[in-house]
């Protein structure tokens, strides 16, 4: 089957989609788009996390023929779907495909700037800034899953208490067992969002 969407903002189309193929299988091996991880691909640690539609979902877990029409934003996409939240799109996404990041961008997204575990000279999302700041990243593999999630929920709650960062990350298993630098940098976030209002 052939199925047709939206992908960081930017129309695509996979040909000969097996039905049960699931949307981490096209996002990664036929759309060359790494950022979410596949780990343990029964939805239990929410590395592969992207946003459908807006929602927070692991992409393991959804069949890729039920993504026909719709829009998914992966971590590759999140700086720029950040940047157009409210000024292009209030109330979030990229929808009308008047923004996005091009799959060829994606595909060859390497940091830039001369160190490049700080990500210096690149454009990252107000999330991603955080959890580089606040020291957050670790091994790396849980936190596309982590940003995804934590960027869907500092659009919905701008002053998130800790039981809300908890909740809105309860989905998402950090192997490294350091979840006080995660917290700190979605608290971080938060607080430099409420600066620019």
């Amino acid at each position: 089957m052939r199925v047709n969407f939206t992908v960081n903002g930017r129309q695509q189309e996979a040909d000969d989609v097996w039905e049960g193929e699931s949307l981490l299988y096209v996002l990664r091996e036929r759309m060359g788009l790494p950022g979410s991880k596949n780990a343990c691909e029964q939805g239990e640690c929410g590395s592969c996390t992207v946003r459908l539609d807006g929602v927070p979902v692991c992409s393991c877990l959804v069949a890729a023929g039920q993504v026909e029409g719709r829009e998914v934003t992966t971590v590759e996409g999140l700086a720029d779907y950040a940047k157009h939240r409210e000024s292009a799109h209030p109330g979030g996404g990229c929808a009308s495909g008047a923004c996005g990041t091009s799959l060829q961008d994606a595909q060859q997204w390497k940091a830039k700037g001369q160190d490049s575990q700080t990500g210096e000279g690149t454009e990252l999302s107000p999330i991603q800034q955080a959890f580089i700041d606040a020291g957050a990243v670790q091994c790396g593999f849980c936190t596309p899953g982590l940003l995804v999630a934590a960027d869907e929920l500092l659009e919905r709650n701008d002053t998130p208490s800790d039981a809300d960062i908890r909740e809105a990350l309860s989905g998402n298993l950090c192997r490294c067992t350091g979840y006080e630098k995660i917290l700190d940098a979605v608290r971080l976030a938060a607080a430099r969002q409420g600066e620019v209002v």
